[in-house]
């Protein structure tokens, strides 16, 4: 099968086309014939040796069509999301015509969405999905802060938000990108920085808080809340350097909770896939209760280019490669 083999850590020549072996069908795992996958970030880094872990085929998500499945978990021939349980990073990942994935992470997506649209789906659909309803335990009329709104996770956070009810305030460093939030259903968008919870209105009022942004902005996130309120560290678009000489006693608000989600557990015991309800999710999409359209689409043979556009910033949501 065709494949693209991390040659070595570096820049987008690490990246080689070559063929390689097909997985062989294996007792607990599920080998797909990918027809698309998303482009993440943490594929970069695994790229330039920055990543603890990096399989000599990248990719930590995909959709496509079982091939083989000896426990019968998945009938062959069913459509299914794969993401996470070690793809790209200790198992060779979607970066290929096929990929063998274990059963834990892979769930059914019968849809009739097209291919590049389910793509945008698993990694980015489930993190957002968990973070809120499962870590945050957002309701229907609660005020949600979601922090760093203009990436693609943080775009699937506030279309699954607006599409639960809740009122969301978006943010981001663009005053430019204030009316692609509003049209995503945000009631309103602020400008990020350190001291939000100084300039926004509801101060101690605010329900829950999702931070992108990462370390530099978590107790800032904290000072917003309500009693009782949630705030849930789950992205580091500001960086990974970490909170300096965290004190609580004297850094951190009474009475609020701080919660984290990492994405690497999925699959692991109390965070099996089939958790979160991607099947709705593809259902709600294809009713058009909110838009998920990847922002940009490469063919299998642009992978440099795609690349190269999420490394220049310029990606400006989920990006997806079809076969």
């Amino acid at each position: 099968m065709r494949a693209i083999v991390l040659e070595k850590f570096g820049g987008l020549d690490s990246l080689v086309y070559t063929e390689i072996p097909e997985p062989e069908p294996l007792e607990g795992h599920v080998v797909i014939e990918i027809k698309a996958f998303g482009i993440n970030h943490a594929e970069m880094h695994m790229r330039r040796g920055e990543w603890a872990e990096a399989a000599s085929v990248s990719g930590i998500e995909c959709v496509g069509i079982v091939k083989s499945c000896p426990g019968g978990e998945f009938a062959v021939g069913a459509k299914v999301a794969a993401l996470m349980g070690g793809l790209g990073r200790t198992i060779n990942g979607s970066y290929a015509q096929f990929t063998r994935a274990p059963v834990s992470n892979v769930a059914l997506i019968e849809s009739d969405l097209p291919w590049a649209q389910l793509a945008a789906i698993p990694e980015t659909y489930a993190t957002a999905w968990t973070c809120l309803f499962r870590n945050l335990e957002i309701k229907q009329g609660q005020t949600v802060v979601i922090r760093g709104a203009t990436s693609s996770f943080g775009q699937a956070a506030v279309n699954l938000a607006v599409n639960a009810g809740a009122n969301v305030i978006a943010t981001t460093r663009s005053e430019a990108r204030f009316a692609k939030l509003e049209a995503l259903g945000a009631s309103r968008v602020e400008l990020e920085g350190p001291d939000l919870s100084k300039r926004i209105a509801e101060a101690k009022e605010i329900d829950a808080v999702l931070d992108l942004v990462g370390n530099s902005t978590i107790l800032d996130s904290l000072a917003m809340l309500r009693r009782g309120g949630r705030a849930c560290l789950a992205g580091w678009l500001g960086g990974l350097a970490p909170i300096a000489d965290f004190n609580p006693l004297l850094q951190m608000t009474s009475g609020v909770h701080l919660t984290f989600f990492g994405s690497f557990v999925f699959g692991t015991p109390g965070f099996p896939v089939s958790d979160v309800p991607l099947q709705a999710i593809a259902a709600d999409i294809a009713a058009g209760r909110f838009d998920a359209t990847p922002s940009r689409v490469f063919s299998f043979d642009e992978i440099h280019e795609a690349h190269r556009v999420m490394e220049a910033n310029e990606a400006n949501g989920k990006m997806v490669v079809v076969h």
